[in-house]
């Protein structure tokens, strides 16, 4: 009996993680406080904080139209070349956001953009995979398009 107790507490600590669900609303909360502050970094002109929502990493992708780019330091390369100062960036806004909480530290996120700039509006769709990381939930995958004019 002494030897089955230990077995049985662990079967049972086991069946708990994995029957265990995500924080859905927990996600949903901190996956949205790094697009609003990466919507507060472009808009105050800071690339470098916009791209602290992503992660830091060489697999992270960003595909936009037929492109894809490859590499955190590639992408924010990419991002200051499109934007080279704070007029081209305009006012970002996320709008119609739904977070799906996939798993404790994947979240899948859809929802649409806009640039607010002196003589037009553009916008279009994104989707967004974030993992959960140990620099916090972060930005790996990211297909935004923009619609067309």
């Amino acid at each position: 009996m002494k030897q089955t107790l230990p077995f049985l507490v662990f079967c049972l600590a086991l069946l708990a993680a994995c029957s265990s669900k995500p924080d859905a609303e927990g996600i949903r909360k901190d996956v949205r406080a790094v697009m609003d502050a990466q919507a507060k970094a472009w808009n105050a002109g800071d690339i470098d904080g916009y791209m602290d929502g992503y992660l830091k990493s060489d697999t992270t992708r960003f595909v936009s139209g037929a492109n894809v780019t490859v590499g955190w330091k590639t992408i924010a390369a990419r991002m200051k070349k499109g934007y080279p100062d704070r007029s081209a960036m305009g006012t970002l806004r996320f709008y119609d956001v739904e977070i799906t909480p996939l798993a404790d530290d994947a979240a899948f996120v859809f929802g649409k953009w806009m640039l607010s700039l002196e003589s037009s509006r553009p916008w279009g769709t994104y989707t967004l995979l974030f993992r959960n990381t140990d620099a916090g939930w972060k930005i790996v995958l990211d297909h935004t398009d923009a619609a067309k004019k």
